[in-house]
């Protein structure tokens, strides 16, 4: 059965390591015969940071005009969710987080996903990325029914490039492959 899958790139660098394992699960969820697969490049998008002002309680629509609407739509079109960020200082980048913030909108709407997170770091210690873990599954756990199906560490990976040829590289493709 075909799935819709999306992929949120929060690497600041295209072609960056990150962004890098979402080509490799992108490519494999398409090997894999699902249609619809899309990445997003967040960099590439206008989000503008939350403001709190809670005007979307009452209206179900964010005041900002940016991009995260389109993004919103998506994300809860999707039947699988995948989200990727380089590891800053054990924690999420700022582009995945803005996105994260900028989903209260219509948060009660992501319902019944699978989910996949990506992560890359310099760190080669897996213990220490779970810090970056936890903060992707306080958003799941913050969504209905998203089931958790699978985690990618890239670790060892500084510069641009050095994922390459690394074991991740092969486990982005094939959990992909099996979505």
């Amino acid at each position: 059965m075909s799935k819709k899958v999306l992929i949120l790139s929060g690497s600041p660098r295209k072609g960056g390591n990150s962004d890098t394992l979402c080509d490799q699960f992108m490519q494999g969820a398409k090997d894999g015969g699902n249609d619809e697969v899309e990445k997003i490049f967040l960099r590439d998008k206008k989000i503008n940071y939350c403001i709190a002002c809670y005007a979307c309680r009452d209206t179900g629509k964010c005041v900002q005009q940016d991009d995260m609407a389109e993004i919103l739509e998506k994300m809860i079109a999707a039947d699988v969710i995948v989200m990727a960020s380089p590891v800053y200082f054990y924690t999420l980048d700022a582009q995945m987080k803005t996105l994260m913030d900028r989903t209260v909108a219509r948060y009660k709407e992501i319902t019944n996903k699978e989910m996949y997170f990506i992560i890359t770091a310099a760190d080669t210690s897996i213990p220490m990325m779970q810090r970056t873990i936890e903060c992707f599954r306080g958003f799941a756990d913050c969504l209905d029914g998203v089931r958790e199906k699978g985690i990618i560490y890239g670790v060892g990976a500084w510069n641009v490039g050095d994922i390459k040829g690394t074991k991740a590289v092969q486990e982005a493709y094939e959990m992909g492959k099996n979505v």
